[in-house]
């Protein structure tokens, strides 16, 4: 009978056993997609930050955030490699190891493992007491026990590494494979990033060489064209003072005459590319106004500044305005021009409009595609409303460069380089 009772109760065992296995494995399966959709989410996060170009250091500290917080680890941070060292650039734990703490690559560590293998690393049961170093002396106060770090390849070489720190249990053996999924989106910053620094220095380069340029046709033209004037002027007077007659005043007038001709060719050689003196002399507002007497359609002027301007800000607006008028003059056929410039919160905005046909774009023949680069190396923007019969509207922004930045325009001025003058100017 009690046999008979056993026999009856197994097959309900059996059903509970499988029951609570199924239910082992479901919470588990709901852990696994728990766990995958914060991953998910994390990158996305990550993968937001990258495109929208957020700056390095704003991008690494929340790297080092998500990563540490996804992983549940102590640490989690991102080394640079420079020369022999690496050097801290972000830190999800700055009181365990401070963001710009250096250590060499030759001390017992996973980063300078990634250095020399450029692969991924771990390091489990280090005695740290033993290491030298920031790093060790670091890890042996906190009791790290497990580190796995990943390189961050950048256009082929090694930039440096991501790491994540525990001070309790061993790393789960996926930590490497889920750490270079970041590492991946961290690197395609970091390219961005460079590409976009090289292009706006290359940028600033090209601006600041043309500038240079337009100086150097300036200190000719004294050098050149007026001693030239000054050689004409001596012969006329001698001629004044003592008038040739005849074969002889033929051949001193045709001279001079020569003279002339040779100055006006070279004046109109180099005038276009001089660097607008007017500008040096009294300033955005002195050289606008200039620029509005002596345009061929009625100009108001409405010029609000504040403070000195870098003087490639200066020349870029100067350009532009001056470009501008000369189309409205060759093209728009209106009664009057409107220029607003004013200075804000570190921006100058500079508004040319008219009230002529319209039809203007950038790109087609209008002069203004020749500056655009002009702006845009600057960090500004150039756009053109133009609707036909509606008049044109041109509006450019331009940062107000910080001295940092100015003084890396100034430095770059001397520069052997030469560039072609805007296509036209008033």
């Amino acid at each position: 009978m009690r046999a008979a009772t056993l026999s009856n109760r197994l097959p309900v065992v059996e059903e509970f056993t499988e029951l609570k296995a199924t239910a082992i494995a479901n919470a588990e399966a709901r852990a696994e997609v728990q766990r995958l959709a914060d991953e998910q989410a994390a990158l996305r996060r990550v993968a937001t930050m990258v495109a929208q170009g957020h700056p390095a250091s704003e991008l690494f500290g929340a790297v080092a955030r998500e990563v540490g917080a996804l992983l549940g680890t102590d640490f989690a941070g991102i080394g640079r490699f420079e020369q022999d060292a690496v050097i801290a650039v972000a830190s999800s734990n700055e009181t365990m190891l401070p963001t710009g703490t250096r250590w060499e690559i030759d001390d017992v560590s996973a980063s300078a493992e990634v250095y020399r293998t450029g692969s991924s690393a771990r390091l489990d049961g280090v005695d740290w007491s033993r290491v030298r170093g920031a790093l060790g002396a670091a890890s042996a106060r906190f009791g790290v026990v497990s580190t796995v770090a990943s390189p961050i390849i950048v256009d082929g070489r090694t930039w440096g590494a991501m790491s994540v720190s525990s001070t309790h249990d061993s790393l789960p053996p996926d930590t490497e494979e889920r750490l270079e999924e970041f590492t991946e989106l961290v690197a395609t910053a970091i390219a961005n990033a460079e590409s976009r620094s090289e292009l706006a220095a290359s940028r600033r380069r090209i601006v600041a060489a043309s500038d240079d340029a337009r100086r150097r046709i300036e200190r000719d033209l004294h050098d050149g064209v007026q001693q030239q004037l000054v050689s004409l002027g001596l012969e006329l007077g001698a001629m004044n003072a003592d008038p040739p007659t005849g074969d002889a005043l033929k051949q001193q007038l045709a001279t001079a005459t020569e003279d002339v001709s040779s100055v006006l060719d070279a004046l109109v050689e180099i005038a276009r590319g001089i660097h607008p003196a007017i500008l040096s002399q009294g300033g955005l507002a002195a050289a606008l106004k200039a620029l509005a007497r002596r345009s061929a359609v009625p100009v108001e002027l409405h010029a609000r500044i504040e403070g000195p301007l870098p003087d490639a800000v200066e020349v870029a607006a100067y350009y532009v305005a001056s470009e501008a008028l000369t189309n409205v003059a060759k093209h728009a056929r209106a009664s009057v021009v409107h220029i607003d410039v004013t200075t804000d919160a570190g921006t100058l905005t500079l508004v040319v409009r008219d009230d002529g046909v319209g039809g203007a774009a950038l790109g087609e023949g209008s002069g203004l595609v020749g500056l655009q680069d002009r702006v845009e190396a600057l960090g500004g923007t150039i756009a053109i409303d133009s609707s036909a019969g509606k008049g044109t509207c041109v509006v450019v922004t331009l940062p107000i460069v910080t001295e940092p930045d100015q003084e890396l325009v100034e430095n770059i001025l001397a520069l052997p380089h030469e560039l072609a003058s805007p296509t036209s100017q008033a």
